[in-house]
């Protein structure tokens, strides 16, 4: 059985009793300090302490930062469970999402985003959600929006619209929610151009999703909007999402799990 209370060597210094490393050492030949001629050092199990004592407190912090981070990405605290972790594995088109976050410091160099467009409830903003989870944990700021909300924003009195324009740039990804939901006034169509032009001509990533389909936004007529769309498809590599709509799919879940505890399925006695 291994010694575990500290002894005095062979050498004259302070032996750990566990790793029987030294923890104490002579000054060179000649040399005292205060009147002695040795001083501390750390044993291995010292050493060790010390490292997984800077680990707990490296990843306190990092937890901290990537806690904020998430805070100021997203608006809701259920889009914290967006993650690739929780997924369902019903939409093929994850991978690519995915493979964006793998591919994350050659996709934010070459300013390459997405554009999930597809029918309602087909798990876009899900996809989107998880891109945005993956890079806060590797502490990626970004910000998860919708021109609802910017719009919103933008018409606080208080509001100094060029700073908060340039705010949602600072974010080294910036990602737009239900492009198309917002109102069509042309105020409102202005402000978006401007958002989009101004993320375009910071040189970083946009990802956007969308329910209009991909031959609406090539072919719209209006010109606010297809400024909008043209600038968008420039950043943005489009990718569909289909599928059957999720949220009816889970609602019916739902309603068939209650049904079946209450009993409204079973077969009634004649």
């Amino acid at each position: 059985m291994a010694e575990t209370s500290d002894y005095r060597g062979n050498d004259g210094v302070l032996h750990c009793g566990i790793c029987h490393e030294a923890k104490e050492a002579f000054y060179p030949a000649g040399m005292e300090w205060l009147g002695k001629k040795k001083h501390p050092r750390m044993c291995a199990c010292y050493r060790e302490e010390c490292e997984q004592e800077e680990k707990r407190v490296r990843h306190k912090e990092h937890e901290l930062f990537v806690e904020r981070l998430r805070a100021n990405c997203f608006s809701a605290s259920h889009m914290y469970r967006w993650c690739f972790r929780n997924d369902n594995g019903r939409n093929p088109k994850m991978k690519i999402a995915k493979e964006y976050v793998d591919a994350w410091e050659e996709n934010e160099k070459g300013n390459r985003g997405l554009l999930f467009w597809g029918g309602v409830g087909t798990g876009k903003s899900f996809m989107a959600g998880c891109i945005a989870n993956e890079l806060l944990e590797i502490e990626v700021s970004v910000r998860m929006t919708n021109f609802a909300e910017i719009l919103n924003e933008l018409n606080r009195s208080d509001t100094d619209r060029n700073a908060y324009i340039q705010k949602l740039c600072k974010f080294r990804l910036l990602i737009i929610d239900d492009l198309g939901m917002e109102r069509g006034t042309d105020y409102g169509m202005e402000q978006v151009y401007n958002v989009i032009d101004a993320r375009y001509r910071s040189g970083k990533p946009l990802i956007v999703t969308t329910n209009l389909s991909l031959q609406e936004m090539k072919n719209e007529t209006n010109m606010a909007r297809k400024r909008i769309y043209d600038r968008i498809l420039t950043m943005c590599i489009p990718v569909q999402i289909q599928g059957t709509n999720m949220r009816q799919e889970e609602q019916r879940e739902k309603f068939r799990g209650f049904s079946k505890s209450i009993g409204l399925f079973q077969k009634q006695d004649s």
